[in-house]
């Protein structure tokens, strides 16, 4: 039986916890946006920590919010990078107005003109490269106001695997992947699996990935997961005799503070119950 003095302990630090990611919260919700004169407006964007893939075009979500589905008119839009000296890209008047462009995004960023008199200045990056990783701000001015939202982008490489059957065993190749990942093999019940795993590197720091399930039968299914910190690929391969069917998809890491935060409340309160009992 816990003391009273106990209890009280353990219920200051679940209350302790709890107030701090509710303040969290309200943080995140008061500058989530900047205000442009009126309560209903605002630059938001849907992904404040995209996870862009190396190579691959990668589009920045940025628009102003009016609270209403109505046309803007004079509308200009400028995305910059902390610690960069000249702009992303700009938008103004009209027209593209890139004198003061950094040589880095030269040819390869774009705007949609057409989505802009809705509000929407979102930002295409074409080739994602490793340099572009960073804290970028989006500025949107119109006759409605103006403001901005910023956008960490995290860069990351990562391949759907090719999977085929070679001398009794599953062979999984994914040619493309950074930073270096885990590798997991399980079977259709989830008992995780015995593979071996080979990585190499090329001169760019990518990671090519071969793994090898030996002594498969030719007639289940089996999951490979390969995993780093930022993205996890998930594919199913069921064989049937020497053929190999396949699927795959990728979880993004996108865990914030707050939910860090409040997985530790939780878990603060499931051991003091526990302490008390």
């Amino acid at each position: 039986m816990a003391s009273l003095g106990q209890m009280i302990f353990c219920t200051m630090i679940i209350l302790i916890v709890s107030f701090a990611a509710l303040i969290i919260v309200i943080l995140s919700v008061s500058l989530s946006g900047s205000g442009f004169g009126g309560s209903t407006s605002s630059v938001l964007s849907n992904n404040k920590k995209p996870i862009a893939n190396l190579r691959k075009d990668q589009l920045l979500s940025c628009y102003f919010n009016t609270g209403q589905n109505s046309v803007i008119n004079q509308v200009s839009v400028t995305w910059e990078k902390k610690g960069l000296t000249g702009v992303v890209y700009k938008y103004v008047n009209g027209a593209d107005a890139l004198t003061d462009q950094n040589p880095q995004f030269k040819a390869r960023t774009q705007v949609f003109p057409d989505s802009l008199a809705r509000g929407n200045g979102s930002l295409l990056l074409r080739a994602v490269r490793r340099s572009d990783e960073g804290e970028y701000t989006c500025s949107i001015s119109s006759s409605e106001g103006k403001g901005t939202a910023n956008i960490q982008l995290r860069t990351a490489a990562f391949s759907v695997p090719t999977f085929k059957l070679s001398s009794g065993a599953l062979v999984a190749e994914a040619r493309s992947w950074f930073p270096e990942p885990n590798v997991t093999w399980s079977d259709f019940d989830g008992h995780v699996l015995q593979g071996s795993t080979n990585f190499t590197q090329n001169s760019a720091g990518i990671f090519s990935v071969v793994s090898r399930l030996q002594s498969v039968n030719i007639s289940d299914t089996y999951t490979y997961r390969v995993e780093n910190n930022l993205v996890t690929g998930i594919s199913s391969a069921t064989l049937t005799g020497t053929e190999v069917s396949t699927n795959t998809y990728f979880i993004y890491n996108a865990a914030s503070s707050l939910l860090s935060l409040t997985y530790l409340a939780i878990m603060t309160s499931v051991l003091c119950i526990y302490y008390l009992t």
